[in-house]
């Protein structure tokens, strides 16, 4: 029987982060081990979760802005919040520390350190995000979702793994589902989400590209779109001016049935979104947010985009008429659109929890070995 084993997983409070630690703790807690999380108030409250998972919020501090006295008191946040793990750490003595990226998870990083826990960091985007950043030197392994991650340093190569971005077993199993039956008379459907946050330009653009498409086109086309609240009675709106069946719904609570359900999809390029499309099969038109640090959502798009699963629109471009036109390039073609499906699926890392799963195993107070499976990051 194998040994039970105690995991802490610290994870910033948004989508990105959250939807791959839920995935690990699920797969841990299968594997007979325990498993707590560190958040913010967001991630502890992240609907549908963690509700059986034992759950801790930290102080968080964002070092950012100019002004002295905020890099002070967030300086101040962080060490309390390192000194609360500290705590967490005596009483539930945790075998490993895995953090996912995000401020909630440096605390509970620097508490693992000082008292000799063994770490492993999981990056979900193409570009190291700046807590992972701040850590990668002092962590036993580092995980990543792409073969090639900008920014991190190449002297990090011999303890980097390549292991991909855990989805949702619900998300995963679409994988083994054929795409959806399309014929030229049928529903055509599409499945519009801005991610966890929400995307107005997504509920400024969609619906007028949308009705921009050729009348036989337009008319049997059935959409769903997820649009931020202050956005939903318009969005709600232009779909019925121009005669398109829509549901609008600020959270999609059914996501995977919803992919299941679409044969496109026009998002983001959020590492969460870009698992989920490639783990399911599904041909996309994406606009990454060009305020995200770094310009990740860009690099999350690259490996999809080249390998012809999906277009990407930079959203100084995404206009109705430039929507329209790559809704017509990619779904007016039927066979066009079901290859597109398959080499988005070609992209997944189907095994991505697994092997994550399977690094932080071999990981021993200060020493890790590479796992069986998976790849060293190239």
């Amino acid at each position: 029987m194998r040994e039970a084993k105690r995991y802490v997983l610290a994870a910033g409070g948004t989508g990105g982060h959250m939807v791959p630690a839920a995935a690990l703790a699920a797969e841990l807690t299968k594997r007979g081990h325990r498993v707590a999380l560190v958040s913010d108030e967001r991630g502890v409250r992240f609907p549908g979760l963690f509700e059986d998972i034992q759950t801790h919020v930290l102080p968080v501090g964002r070092f950012s802005g100019k002004n002295p006295l905020n890099w002070v008191k967030a300086a101040s946040q962080m060490w309390r919040g390192r000194r609360m793990a500290g705590e967490l750490y005596k009483s539930f003595d945790p075998d490993a520390v895995i953090g996912f990226g995000g401020y909630p998870a440096l605390p509970a990083l620097l508490a693992a350190f000082k008292q000799g826990v063994p770490t492993v960091i999981h990056e979900q985007n193409a570009v190291l995000g700046r807590v992972n950043r701040m850590v990668a030197g002092k962590v036993d392994a580092i995980a990543t979702a792409y073969a090639g991650v900008e920014r991190l340093d190449s002297k990090y190569r011999r303890k980097t793994h390549l292991v991909g971005n855990p989805v949702r077993a619900e998300v995963l199993v679409l994988r083994h589902r054929p795409y959806p039956m399309l014929d030229e008379n049928g529903i055509f459907r599409v499945l519009v989400t801005g991610g966890s946050q929400g995307a107005s330009i997504l509920s400024q653009v969609v619906p007028d590209g949308l009705a921009m498409l050729p009348i036989h086109f337009r008319r049997r086309m059935q959409v769903t779109h997820q649009a931020r609240i202050e956005d939903i009675d318009r969005v709600r709106a232009k779909y019925a001016e121009h005669k398109i069946p829509a549901e609008i719904a600020t959270y999609l609570p059914d996501m995977p049935e919803k992919l299941a359900w679409a044969h496109i999809v026009i998002a983001r390029a959020g590492a969460s979104t870009i698992a989920e499309l490639t783990a399911a099969g599904r041909p996309a038109i994406l606009v990454p947010l060009p305020s995200a640090m770094d310009d990740h959502q860009s690099a999350n798009a690259k490996e999809i985009t080249e390998a012809g699963g999906a277009r990407t629109i930079v959203q100084k471009n995404f206009t109705p008429s430039e929507l329209a036109k790559q809704m017509q390039r990619l779904g007016l073609d039927t066979r066009g659109l079901e290859n597109a499906a398959l080499r988005a699926r070609g992209c997944g890392r189907p095994d991505a929890v697994r092997d994550l799963a399977d690094l932080i195993a071999t990981v021993e107070r200060g020493h890790a070995d590479a796992p069986e499976r998976g790849e060293h990051a190239r």
